[in-house]
């Protein structure tokens, strides 16, 4: 049982619209009385309590921590729940991998909503470890800790009403879970028609004009900023007209931006920007405890005791951070303690060698590489058609014009040969990155600029059968395992964020010029975003929804 106490602070009611100094009451784990004060405004030399903050969509596996590790971070920025779409360790392990993050989240106070994975496998282009069918999910939806039907990335079969997306769907609707969309560049009519199957959100938006779309068709649109994908300054001109049908999200967030900050940071520049606060932290609080009925205190008398002390309505300083009247943060110091940590995996990847990732030259006089171009802080990619470099009958990167090898190695079934091709944008000059975290599927994804160096890389990998390395040319090599599910670490998120920033320093020195170098990584072999990506079965062009060749 949690001790009784008070404290006296500005209470934030974000409904009411107003701040007034106040004693806030707890007893077991609820607010009995949020009882004013005789002063009218607020008194500046007092803190500010206001409702926690809520992160309306994200993959936990993306920060490479466990779910309780995760908290133990988030609660420091005043983050006391999210919706977590656990489809990255579903896509590994299926319904096993859900249940392993229900059990290890159960170890913690912090609120996590999770998801039913509504697309394991994302597409039938790639090789993935499991799959979870619509028989999975009426299972799943028994759990009342399963409170969605987790993004809907197959919007091509949204829209042609395929028969198993709509029997998803139609599970989810008769369980009385929201369902959450994906679906981006969709406009108009196709966005009315996605809608009107029953998706109620979406967080792909990458312009204002195409979430006022989704928005006049009754979709609520989700302000992405995480580690890749970055929609702030972009969608944040919304928030005075839309900001009943807005949240804040970070979809997929590395663990050294995670330490440094979450939903927090958005609301601060939010406000720096002169948007109101309240509808503000309408966003950040009140719209996802509403739209997913999350079991969440908006500070309301009877509520359990979920808020946040802070310094001012200006930085908004975290400086506690209660859960259920629990303080489990305090000026940045996470109370959590730690949770055990289980191993799961499925990883059968045997070691390869360069020769693995030679490409042999086509007959044509004057051959042409289709090259994939990435983008610093966005999944979507570009193509671009370029003369193919030849050397020994071979087809080779081109450092100088920063044409590197790609590739995707099987990590479900030993002995397959890699899915070589060529990408353009990720600056190395010497060295290469490979990655179990390759989204949807998480086979290995590896860019370099020679084979020896892809080899290198892709076999720290898979000796440690899940992680992120780099190499360099030098002999340089860092490693960071990621033994559960080949996803995430098994050690406490401070450490793993100290060793995720080391690897990510030295894939900068390598040259990569992106703010991300890992996480852009790991959205190369995610074919549901166009335009041409990579799987473990080939070149994918993402727009016409088949495989191409790499060079001809």
């Amino acid at each position: 049982m949690t001790p009784s106490f008070s404290l006296t602070a500005n209470v934030v009611d974000v409904f009411a619209r107003s701040i007034q100094p106040a004693i806030v009451s707890v007893e077991d784990g609820r607010i009995v009385a949020i009882s004013p004060t005789d002063e009218a405004t607020p008194d500046p030399a007092l803190p500010y309590v206001l409702p926690g903050f809520v992160d309306a969509h994200v993959h936990v596996e993306s920060s490479l921590l466990v779910p309780t590790e995760f908290a133990r971070l988030a609660v420091t920025h005043g983050t006391v729940a999210t919706v977590s779409d656990p489809h990255e360790i579903g896509n590994v392990l299926g319904v096993a991998g859900v249940e392993f993050m229900l059990e290890n989240a159960s170890h913690s106070p912090f609120k996590f909503c999770f998801g039913a994975p509504s697309c394991v496998p994302a597409t039938p282009f790639e090789t993935a470890g499991a799959e979870i069918t619509a028989h999975d999910i009426a299972r799943l939806f028994e759990n009342p800790k399963i409170g969605y039907l987790a993004e809907m990335m197959n919007w091509p079969g949204v829209l042609h009403r395929d028969a198993d997306v709509m029997q998803k769907i139609a599970i989810a609707q008769a369980a009385g879970r929201p369902v959450d969309g994906h679906a981006p560049g969709l406009r108009a009519d196709d966005a009315a028609h996605y809608a009107s199957a029953g998706i109620s959100t979406d967080h792909e938006c990458f312009t204002a004009e195409e979430a006022r779309d989704k928005l006049a068709v009754g979709m609520k649109v989700l302000i992405r900023e995480g580690s890749a994908a970055r929609n702030f300054d972009a969608l944040i001109e919304l928030m005075p007209e839309h900001y009943a049908n807005l949240m804040f999200c970070s979809d997929d967030k590395h663990p050294d931006t995670l330490v440094l900050g979450h939903i927090n940071q958005l609301v601060q520049r939010a406000v720096a920007l002169g948007h109101d606060v309240f509808q503000v932290l309408r966003v950040a609080c009140i719209n996802p405890v509403k739209h997913y009925n999350l079991p969440v205190g908006l500070l309301g008398e009877g509520d359990p005791a979920d808020f946040i002390v802070v310094k001012d309505l200006r930085d908004f300083e975290v400086l506690q951070t209660y859960l259920n009247g629990e303080l489990v943060a305090e000026n940045g110091q996470s109370r959590l303690p730690a949770a055990p940590i289980a191993v799961v995996n499925n990883f059968h990847a045997g070691p390869v060698a360069a020769a693995d990732f030679q490409l042999p030259a086509p007959a044509s006089a004057q051959p042409t590489a289709r090259v994939i171009q990435c983008f610093d802080g966005q999944l979507i990619t570009a193509r671009v058609d370029l003369p193919a470099a030849i050397a020994d009958g071979l087809v080779v990167p081109n450092v100088a014009e920063d044409v590197l090898k790609l590739a995707i190695i099987n990590r479900y079934q030993p002995g397959v040969a890699p899915a070589v091709a060529f990408i353009r944008g990720f600056g190395l000059q010497h060295g290469a990155l490979a990655s179990s975290v390759g989204h949807d599927s998480h086979n290995i994804t590896a860019v370099g600029c020679d084979d020896a160096s892809l080899a290198r890389a892709v076999n720290l990998v898979i000796g440690a059968k899940g992680g992120l390395a780099a190499v360099g040319a030098d002999g340089r090599e860092i490693l960071v395992p990621l033994p559960v599910a080949g996803l995430m670490s098994d050690q406490a998120g401070t450490s793993v964020a100290a060793a995720y920033a080391a690897v990510d320093a030295l894939a900068k020195e390598l040259g990569s010029p992106l703010g991300a170098p890992f996480m852009t990584l790991s959205f190369m072999a995610l074919l549901v975003i166009p335009s041409l990506k990579l799987s473990d079965k080939g070149l994918f062009d993402g727009q016409q929804f088949t495989f191409v060749d790499a060079v001809e």
